[in-house]
């Protein structure tokens, strides 16, 4: 029986819950209805929670509300694709209605699991029902009824759960897209796996990470490493009251120049630290000038190694690539998601100023995307996230900067392109913002690769290794010969449409002969259009194909 919950016994739920959906996350990637290896969706919350994990590593909780509020911050900032995002929503809410509160009874619980919800809905612009929305929604309605009568949340947790399996199982009937795949939504049963591991947790029963058969030899052995080979002694944390109501984004720099694994979590009331440094000293000094100490804890690393501590970090040292005085700054710069050295080389050619790896398999977090806006040289940063499964993830960079941040909603590597192109077409930023978005709309984008499982997408059964195109959100052709697929979706796009240009952007393990057929179909159906290749060298899809 469990009647109260405290930040010790929450640090342990959620490295339980982040153990419990690492070990389903291949089963939950094989619910995504896409048959492309898109950023999906088990990874991207694992990824999520596993970022609160490594920020609960490295403190002592206190309060129930002091942990929350961590879990919900590095959350926020490691929060990877939509349903990572949504996830780190439903915590921040979550956090919210604990902030006061030293341990949480049962009623108190299923208010914060309900906060949670609310604030995910609130994010979303056109919430869907038949998601993780759903599901979560139900779930907390469930434990709200019972903690009126019922003060072990223990029991709390099951009629949750119990819920919220009963809504997964019809959320194959809510949306559309899943009927027709016949599966039930990924991210709900993701979240499912959460909230049962934060249960075993409570009962005694800590989930932990099952190793893959295939990287059991590859983990790191500690023992290799020297007690002198660690940079930064000190393991620094701290809480300071937001007295002087400074910038901490500056106090976020100031950390990042004398120490590595920095972590800063803020509201409006305290700043929370975490950071490994050789001067701890100098860091308190400077922390004192945005407020008063309220709780401090140094531990030196040396000795914690000697003694087979092997905590490990997950936070690489977040470093500015330059130094850049205020003078410098330009009056705007474009931080641009995108993967492949071709590609890469075409935004740098155009102007971009930072760019971030990712997009297809490996969704960038929202703490990676905010460290380029962080280090572009201007107060005014757009964001091409050039993928639907980033937009939300970049947004959520918005409130976190001083900078002014737009994020102009590209779902494609031509969108982006066309955006790029367009960004001088105005004189004031909310015309370049507009011309950059219409830019991105007019440009229509195919898709071509092999299906990575089998499916069912929008009426079309779909097998494992089969290539697919989509034009634009839509699935056009399937079939086993690259060339038909092409000619297929190539037919489909000339009805109504000529474009002026055509590029052809190849992938990593395309070979020449088969890009020369494709760039021939291509050209014998848009005879009128200028065609160029363009070497990529992008991951999962064999050729993305722009015309406007």
């Amino acid at each position: 029986m469990t009647k109260r919950i405290t930040g010790e016994m929450l640090k342990e739920m959620v490295i339980s819950a982040a153990a419990a959906i690492e070990n389903h996350k291949q089963e939950i990637n094989e619910l995504n209805v896409f048959p492309v290896p898109d950023g999906d969706t088990g990874t991207n919350m694992s990824l999520t929670i596993t970022a609160a994990e490594n920020a609960l590593a490295s403190m002592t909780p206190g309060t129930i509300g002091h942990t929350s509020e961590v879990i919900a911050g590095a959350m926020l900032r490691g929060a990877r694709g939509n349903s990572g995002v949504i996830l780190s929503l439903l915590f921040r809410g979550f956090s919210k209605r604990l902030k006061e509160i030293d341990a949480a009874d049962s009623i108190t619980f299923a208010s914060a699991l309900a906060s949670g919800v609310d604030a995910a809905y609130k994010a979303v612009m056109k919430p869907a029902e038949g998601t993780i929305l759903t599901v979560s929604r139900l779930a907390a309605a469930a434990a709200a009824a019972v903690s009126e009568n019922e003060d072990d949340i223990e029991i709390l947790f099951e009629h949750a759960l119990e819920e919220g399996y009963t809504a997964l199982a019809d959320t194959i009937n809510l949306n559309p897209v899943l009927k027709k795949a016949g599966v039930i939504d990924a991210g709900a049963k993701g979240y499912l796996y959460i909230l049962d591991g934060m249960l075993n947790a409570l009962q005694g029963n800590m989930i932990t990470r099952k190793a893959p058969a295939s990287q059991a030899d590859e983990k790191a052995d500690f023992a290799q490493f020297t007690t002198e080979s660690i940079e930064f002694a000190y393991c620094t944390e701290f809480i300071t009251e937001r007295k002087f109501r400074k910038d901490t984004n500056r106090l976020r720099d100031y950390l990042d120049m004398r120490g590595d694994s920095v972590v800063v979590v803020d509201d409006d009331e305290i700043i929370k630290v975490h950071v490994h440094t050789n001067e701890p000293g100098v860091i308190i000094t400077e922390a004192l000038t945005y407020g008063p100490l309220l709780a401090i804890k140094i531990d030196n690393m040396h000795q914690q190694h000697s003694e087979s501590v092997v905590a490990a970090e997950s936070a690489e040292p977040m470093k500015p690539e330059t130094d850049v005085e205020p003078d410098e700054l330009k009056e705007f710069g474009v931080v641009v998601v995108c993967a492949g050295s071709g590609i890469e080389e075409v935004f740098r050619d155009l102007g971009a100023d930072k760019l971030i790896i990712g997009g297809q398999t490996m969704n960038p977090s929202t703490e990676d995307i905010l460290k380029k806006i962080n280090e572009t040289p201007s107060n005014l940063v757009f964001v091409l996230p050039n993928n639907k499964n980033v937009i939300m993830a970049a947004e959520q960079c918005v409130p976190l900067t001083k900078k002014r941040v737009i994020v102009i909603p590209t779902k494609s590597i031509p969108q982006g392109v066309s955006a790029m192109l367009a960004i001088g077409e105005a004189d004031d930023v909310e015309g370049m913002a507009a011309c950059m978005s219409e830019a991105a709309q007019r440009v229509r984008t195919v898709l071509i690769t092999p299906a990575a499982r089998d499916s069912v997408f929008e009426d079309m059964e779909i097998k494992e290794g089969e290539y697919i195109a989509v034009l634009d959100d839509s699935l056009a052709a399937k079939g086993h010969d690259v060339d038909t697929v092409i000619g297929t979706v190539a037919k489909k796009l000339s009805n109504g449409f000529s474009p002026e240009f055509i590029t052809i952007f190849t992938g990593e393990d395309v070979d020449d002969s088969e890009t020369a057929c494709v760039t021939d179909c291509i050209s014998a159906v848009f005879s009128g259009a200028e065609t160029s290749v363009v070497r990529g060298g992008q991951p999962v899809y064999h050729y993305i194909i722009s015309a406007e």
